[in-house]
């Protein structure tokens, strides 16, 4: 007996915490409202000198304050004790609950439903203005969210940010997303059991929205049309069907945008590497046809029965050696744009100073400034810089080469550098006609060639192109500036080392 007494009170105690927070919070109003309405009570009765008319005023006045700010049922139970308070305190026969006169059992219900059908409109009133006010927060975040997903367009970078988008648009606890094509969830952290893949799988497959208030879980099937997509779960808040709704539409609409996006690059992608193909192509045949014929006339020359001096044969065999270079040079670039292209090319980074870099670049264009003036303008205080030494001397290779190309033979080149907080800046600058405004972007483009020069002068449009690629590779930038008829500056900058 004694410990079922014991029993009995400790399920009792166990039923007074577990009272919820909302429910306590309730009786502690209703608690509040009958002793501000006795005290009410008590000031009129005892101070002022007033009709039962103006009391059932007052009374209705507090009613609706309190409707207003807490609710229909505290507004309620406000009534009510306001009611009985009147018909106590100021009916006749007062201070009984009996009611001599007829006419005061009318005015007590006229009172009482008075005072329950005003809590009952300002309720309505209080309630449509909290959901209205919930309606332009959830538009706000709908709009938030949707600025968010329509910055993405990588497919999967956005698939992996939308539920940490969607959990703070709105506020959540964790959110995740199940896409059936991929056969993948994507969560905002792996501590949410509540949002199980088998859920997230039955909701996407039934297309059922499921909403869960107790546990605040909301499941949303994300749908294009009629059409499933995949679906998502939320975890910390209850949001309104509509809202819901809205989120699965703008998330699916949102992942197909970014796959179609995806699907235009690549086809995009895919005519633009066989324009470069073909690009490619025609500028290596047209380069090619002219030392393959040399060879070939050549040859043919040799082999002829006719004799040949020997000042003519060594001068038939000078000629092959040197169209056999120039085709090596031009596969030799070929291959070399195609590596940087694929990032295969390692730089070897040391510090070297930049004069040793000149003079390396002038060692190798020898042959192609014979007869060219050069002033080489570098201060002696100049720090190193940090780059891979062949690679930046190729670039400056062929800007030498290209100012060689476009300027009048025997005017002079002039080759400067200057330090930019941590870079270097190398510049070579001719005397040629120069490069007009629109087509200065385009001169570092692979197989570009001058309008006015494409069909006078020899190349594929590649050793800019190349020059640019390795200069990127080091961390720095290259640039032209000219203007027509006072020559080009081509310049690029290296990091100090």
């Amino acid at each position: 007996m004694h410990a079922q007494q014991q029993a009995g009170g400790e399920q009792g105690r166990r039923s007074w915490f577990a009272v919820s927070p909302a429910h306590l919070r309730a009786a502690l109003y209703r608690y509040a409202v009958a002793i501000g309405t006795i005290a009410i009570v008590v000031i009129v009765y005892l101070r002022l000198p007033v009709n039962p008319t103006t009391v059932a005023l007052t009374f209705l006045l507090v009613v609706l304050g309190v409707a207003s700010r807490w609710g229909l049922t505290i507004a309620t139970t406000t009534a009510v004790v306001a009611a009985l308070a009147l018909n106590y305190f100021f009916l006749p026969p007062v201070r009984t609950f009996t009611i001599a006169d007829p006419q005061n059992w009318i005015a007590l219900l006229a009172f009482l439903a008075s005072a329950i059908l005003a809590s009952r409109l300002s309720e309505r009133a209080r309630r449509e203005a909290e959901n209205a006010t919930r309606r332009r927060k959830e538009v706000e975040r709908l709009y938030f969210l949707s600025q968010q997903l329509l910055a993405t367009e990588n497919v999967m970078e956005l698939l992996n940010s939308i539920p940490q988008y969607v959990r703070d648009a709105f506020g959540l606890q964790a959110a995740a997303m199940y896409l059936p094509k991929r056969k993948e969830v994507y969560r905002t952290g792996p501590d949410h059991p509540e949002l199980s893949e088998d859920q997230l799988e039955s909701v996407s497959g039934r297309g059922e929205l499921v909403v869960d208030e107790e546990r605040q879980l909301c499941f949303v099937p994300l749908r294009i049309g009629v059409r499933p997509v995949g679906s998502l779960g939320l975890e910390g808040a209850v949001l309104s069907r509509e809202t819901l709704e809205a989120v699965g539409s703008l998330i699916a609409i949102s992942i197909e945008r970014a796959g179609a996006v995806e699907t235009l690059t690549r086809a995009e992608a895919a005519r633009e590497s066989e324009k470069l193909r073909s690009a490619l192509l025609d500028s290596v045949t047209h380069e090619f046809r002219t030392p393959l014929t040399a060879i070939k006339l050549s040859v043919t020359t040799l082999l002829s029965p006719d004799p040949v001096t020997s000042d003519a044969r060594q001068e038939l065999l000078t000629v092959i050696n040197e169209e056999t270079d120039r085709l090596n040079r031009l596969v030799g670039e070929a291959a070399e744009m195609a590596q940087l292209d694929a990032q295969q090319v390692e730089l070897r980074r040391e510090s070297h100073n930049v004069r040793d870099m000149v003079d390396e670049a002038l060692e190798k264009s020898k042959q192609g400034l014979a007869g060219r003036q050069v002033n080489i303008e570098i201060p002696q205080q100049l720090p190193p810089v940090r780059v891979d030494l062949e690679r930046v001397a190729e670039v400056l290779v062929q800007l030498l080469e290209n100012a060689v190309k476009y300027s009048p033979g025997g005017t002079p080149l002039t080759i400067t550098a200057e330090q930019k907080g941590k870079m270097v800046s190398i510049s070579v600058a001719d005397r040629g006609p120069g490069i007009d405004d629109m087509e200065q972007p385009l001169v570092f483009e692979k197989f570009y060639r001058g309008r006015d020069q494409r069909y006078r002068v020899q190349g594929t449009g590649m050793g800019l192109a190349i020059a640019k690629a390795i200069v990127e590779a080091h961390g720095g930038t290259i640039g032209v500036t000219s203007q027509l008829g006072s020559g080009s500056v081509f310049y690029f900058t290296v990091p100090v080392g």
